[in-house]
């Protein structure tokens, strides 16, 4: 990321430039965009204002819904706001999603270094996005000692940050996977026996013969 920060100016607008490449149909507003790509609302403004002069992006008016409460009442209302959306015309679009997709993807000790807190790891797989396979049931599985939840929350929204793109994940104590591998339970099935990566292993799994999809 720091290389491409520098390239392209900061690591913000790499990130911002992600999240609209990763979610092309999806208009975001400003401070939808300030949270997802864990920026500054001066620097989104900033960013999204020359993103949009250079017509990577355009400006969008797009639904949303709201809870309106009143008392203990609440009711939802949709209400229209203005954001930006991918501008698919963009000239140099495929080149920019080779370059800034493909190079997105954490590799196993950055991804690592982002869990460490959340835990003593013992497992880490990803799958899913990381090895390009739309069909997995998740990206990220963590298993670990001590997981503090809010910490894997942190560390995942961190990471979804980085890359653009919201990811699914699986967080398990030690003691609890162990006991859905016993069992056999059908996730854990559906992460193990299909195609991912061991980031880390420090339980031993055994080796799972592949089923047929």
């Amino acid at each position: 990321m720091d290389i491409l920060g520098k390239l392209f100016g900061s690591e913000g607008k790499v990130k911002i430039m992600r999240l609209f490449l990763f979610n092309p149909e999806t208009p975001f507003a400003r401070e939808d965009v300030a949270e997802r790509a864990r920026v500054s609302p001066d620097l989104a403004r900033t960013e999204l204002a020359l993103l949009r002069r250079t017509r990577l992006i355009k400006s969008k008016s797009f639904s949303r819904r709201f809870v309106r409460r009143k008392g203990k009442a609440r009711r939802f209302v949709n209400k229209k706001v203005s954001g930006f959306i991918l501008n698919p015309a963009f000239p140099y679009l495929p080149e920019l999603q080779r370059l800034l997709i493909d190079t997105s993807l954490l590799k196993g000790d950055q991804l690592l270094r982002k869990l460490s807190r959340t835990g003593k790891l013992k497992l880490v797989i990803t799958s899913g996005i990381f090895i390009q396979d739309p069909d997995s049931r998740v990206d990220i599985l963590v298993v670990g000692d001590r997981l503090r939840r809010s910490a894997v929350e942190h560390a995942i929204r961190a990471i979804e940050a980085e890359m653009g793109k919201e990811l699914r994940y699986a967080a398990f104590e030690t003691t609890e996977f162990n006991y859905r591998l016993g069992m056999y339970d059908k996730l854990i099935r559906d992460i193990l026996d299909y195609p991912h990566t061991i980031v880390i292993d420090r339980l031993g799994l055994p080796p799972l013969a592949p089923e047929g999809r």
